[in-house]
């Protein structure tokens, strides 16, 4: 199975790409730099030039025929004004959204944020993210066509993962190691029965593979 990933130059896309292109999948990255398509080289991932930001729903598309599943894992990143989140991290993850669609496309996961509210109130910088984030994870929601997943990561750490977590439709706050964020989501990918969750997570107890399923009732 092919699978595209917006963001596929970001400290979890890195992670997930290589997780995935170990388990045998065709993965594809979405990047706007040509940079640092040696690092997707590296992770097993074939590097894709598309700007989310100024890319059409058409051209977009293009990248996503004939995959099995998208990922979005974009983000405007931390030193990014407000402008930015909201072509990023709302508009870019709504037109992946519509373009999976126009593919035909139907699995589709999003990484999200812990917070991630439209009616998110406040006027800083994170309080626009965590709108925006709100924003896009509503659009997918309303997306009949995809079967969706949304992940909302607590606090994202570089720590090494422990490959335990806690994964539930509201686990409260908390870190999680980015290596344990993307081990989940090459899980959620290949898991039909996690169709339609908005699922929250942070470290925990339980194995990530034990965790899914649980989730997906299986």
């Amino acid at each position: 199975m092919r699978i595209v990933i917006a963001g596929g130059h970001g400290q979890i896309a890195l992670r997930l790409e290589r997780l995935l292109a170990a388990r045998g999948y065709e993965v594809a990255g979405l990047i706007r730099n040509p940079e640092q398509g040696d690092d997707l080289r590296d992770a097993g991932a074939e590097p894709v030039l598309c700007d989310l930001e100024s890319a059409s729903v058409e051209e977009v598309a293009a990248h996503l025929q004939g995959a099995g599943a998208a990922v979005f894992a974009a983000g405007a990143g931390p030193g990014s004004g407000v402008g930015r989140k909201d072509t990023v991290d709302r508009g870019a993850a709504v037109l992946f959204a519509e373009a999976a669609e126009r593919a035909g496309v139907r699995r589709y996961v999003v990484v999200s944020s812990m917070g991630a509210d439209p009616e998110h109130k406040g006027d800083e910088v994170f309080d626009t993210y965590l709108r925006a984030k709100g924003e896009a994870d509503a659009y997918v929601r309303g997306r009949s066509a995809l079967d969706w997943t949304i992940l909302k990561p607590g606090m994202l750490t570089n720590d090494a993962g422990t490959g335990q977590v806690r994964l539930e439709a509201s686990t409260g706050r908390g870190p999680i190691p980015r290596d344990d964020v993307a081990a989940v989501l090459a899980e959620l990918v290949d898991t039909p029965g996690t169709v339609g969750l908005t699922l929250e997570l942070v470290s925990g107890p339980t194995p990530v593979t034990v965790a899914v399923k649980d989730i997906a009732g299986n």
